[in-house]
C-alpha cells in the first residue's frame, strides 16, 4: 500500500503535494523532497474525501490547531460543531476532537463531516473511557481495546492521532519513586501510566509500535507522537522525565520513517521563556527535524483567564526557534471547557503568534498583508486597514465605539493625528 511518504520516495508527486505547494508558494518538487525525508507531513487520511490537505513542517508557514470536544460536565454535539466552525472561520488549520462524554463515535463522525480541514484525535481517551464503563476501571482496558479503537478512528477518517508511545514503564516507575511537582498532566499519559503500574506491563503503544506503524501505513494517518511526560508547570521544565521521553520519541520517529509512515512530534507544555529556544532546538535535533507540534508553550503559571496571551508569547518564541505547529490555548485553559468566544480568542492569539514567527522565518513571503496594512495606515485608508486585519469584526466594533470628529483619523489622536499633520504639512510646503 502507498502512503504520501512512500510516493514521495518513489519520485511521485501526489495531488496532495501539489495542493500544499500551491498553498505555500513552493514547488511540488520541494514539497515532495521534504515529505520523502520526513521534515514535512501532509495530514490526510485516505478515507477522507471532503478535505483540503495541509502541509506541516520545514519551510512552511506555521499551522494552528484548535482543540474542541465534550466533557462530563458539558456534552453538546451541536455546540462542539459550532466551535469547530468558529475555529476555522478565525484561521485554525486543523481541529482535534478531545471528547470524553456522549456517543464518542457519533461526535467524531459529525465533526469530521462538518469540516474540510484535517481532524485529529487521541484514541486512548475512548479506549480508556469505554473500558471503565464495561469493566469498572481504566486499568482494565486491554491491548486489543487500544488498537481496535485506533483502527476505528482510522476507518472514520481521522487524519492525525496523538499516541503516547514514549511513556515507558521504567520511566513511570522512576517517576513514582522520585516525583516531580506536577507529576503527569497529560490525560493520555496518565491513563497509560496507571495501566502500566496496575498491570506491571510495558506501554502497549511502545511494545507494539510495529503494529501501530502497520495501521498508520494502511490508512496513511499521521502519528503525532505525544508528550505524555511534558512539564505541567515551569518548575518541571526540561527535567529528566521530559527529556527521557523525548529520546525515546526520537527513536520512534526514525522507525516511522523506515516504515514509510508520516510522524510529527508533540512538544512541551509549560516552559519559562529562557527554556523555550533550547527545548525547541533540542527536540528538532533529537527527532531529526521532524515537524514539531507544541502546546503554547505556557510561560507563566499566574494568568488563568489570560492563558491565550501567555501561550501566544511562548508560541511566537517557539515558532521563531523552529516549531512548526501551534496548538491553541484559550482563556478557559486551567479553568473549564471553552466557550465559542474562548475558541475565537484562542485561535486568534495563536494565529498572531504563528504569523509573527513566520515574518522572521519566511521573510517577504509572510509579510504581504503587513505591507498592505502599513500602506493603508500611511494613507489613512481605513477600508483597506479593516480588510487586512486578522479580525475585521472586532476592529470595526472598536473604531465605531466613539463618534469621530475627524473621520480620517482615530479617536486616540483625532485632530493631532501624526500621519494627518504630516500630510497636511507636506501639502502646504508644496503649494
Amino acid at each position: 500500500m502507498s502512503t504520501q511518504m512512500r510516493a514521495a520516495r518513489e519520485g511521485r508527486e501526489t495531488e496532495e503535494m501539489r495542493i500544499v505547494a500551491a498553498d505555500e508558494g513552493e514547488s511540488p518538487e520541494n514539497i515532495r523532497k521534504r515529505v520523502a525525508e520526513g521534515t514535512v507531513i501532509i495530514a490526510r487520511n485516505i478515507q477522507r474525501e471532503n478535505i483540503h490537505p495541509i502541509g506541516i513542517g520545514r519551510g512552511l508557514r506555521i499551522k494552528v490547531n484548535a482543540n474542541i470536544g465534550t466533557s462530563q460536565d458539558v456534552c453538546d454535539l451541536n455546540l462542539e460543531i459550532e466551535k469547530a466552525k468558529t475555529a476555522i472561520k478565525y484561521g485554525a488549520d486543523t481541529i482535534m476532537d478531545l471528547s470524553t462524554s456522549g456517543d464518542l463515535d457519533e461526535i467524531r463522525g459529525a465533526i469530521i463531516r462538518a469540516v474540510k480541514v484535517p481532524v485529529g484525535t487521541v484514541p486512548i481517551y475512548q479506549a480508556a473511557i469505554e473500558a471503565a464503563k464495561r469493566r469498572g476501571s481504566i486499568v482494565h482496558m486491554t491491548e486489543d481495546d487500544i488498537f481496535n479503537t485506533i483502527e476505528k478512528h482510522a476507518k472514520d477518517g481521522v487524519d492525525f492521532m496523538t499516541v503516547h508511545c514514549g511513556v515507558t514503564k521504567d520511566v513511570v516507575k522512576r517517576l513514582m519513586r522520585q516525583p516531580r511537582l506536577m507529576g503527569i498532566v497529560s490525560r493520555g499519559g496518565v491513563f497509560l501510566a496507571a495501566w502500566m503500574l496496575h498491570n506491571d506491563e510495558e506501554n502497549p503503544l511502545y511494545k507494539n509500535y510495529d503494529y501501530l506503524l502497520e495501521l498508520a501505513a494502511k490508512y496513511d494517518f499521521t502519528l503525532s507522537l505525544g508528550d505524555g511526560l511534558r512539564p505541567g508547570c515551569i518548575f518541571d521544565s526540561t527535567d529528566y522525565y521530559q527529556i527521557q521521553e523525548l529520546l525515546i520519541v526520537g527513536e520512534l520517529v526514525e522507525r516511522a520513517r523506515g516504515a514509510g509512515v508520516q510522524a510529527m512530534v508533540e512538544g512541551p507544555g509549560h516552559l519559562p521563556l529562557n527554556h523555550v529556544e533550547a527545548n525547541i532546538k533540542l527536540a528538532k535535533s533529537i527527532c531529526k527535524d521532524a515537524p514539531l507540534y507544541v502546546l503554547g508553550p505556557v510561560v507563566t503559571e499566574i494568568a488563568p483567564g489570560y492563558d491565550h496571551i501567555v501561550s501566544a508569547i511562548g508560541g511566537a518564541l517557539a515558532g521563531l526557534a523552529g516549531a512548526d505547529f501551534l496548538c491553541y490555548v484559550t482563556p478557559a485553559e486551567h479553568l473549564g471547557l471553552p466557550s465559542l468566544e474562548d475558541v475565537k480568542e484562542g485561535v486568534i492569539a495563536a494565529k498572531i503568534a504563528a504569523h509573527a514567527a513566520d515574518i522572521a522565518r519566511l521573510g517577504e513571503k509572510a509579510t504581504l498583508r503587513d505591507f498592505e496594512m502599513a500602506k493603508a495606515r500611511a494613507n489613512l485608508d481605513w477600508r483597506s486597514q479593516i480588510e487586512n486585519t486578522i479580525d475585521p469584526e472586532r476592529a470595526i466594533k472598536i473604531r465605531r465605539r466613539t463618534r469621530l470628529k475627524r473621520p480620517e483619523a482615530c479617536s486616540m489622536c483625532s485632530e493631532y493625528c501624526a500621519i494627518k499633520i504630516l500630510k497636511e504639512t507636506l501639502k502646504a510646503q508644496c503649494l
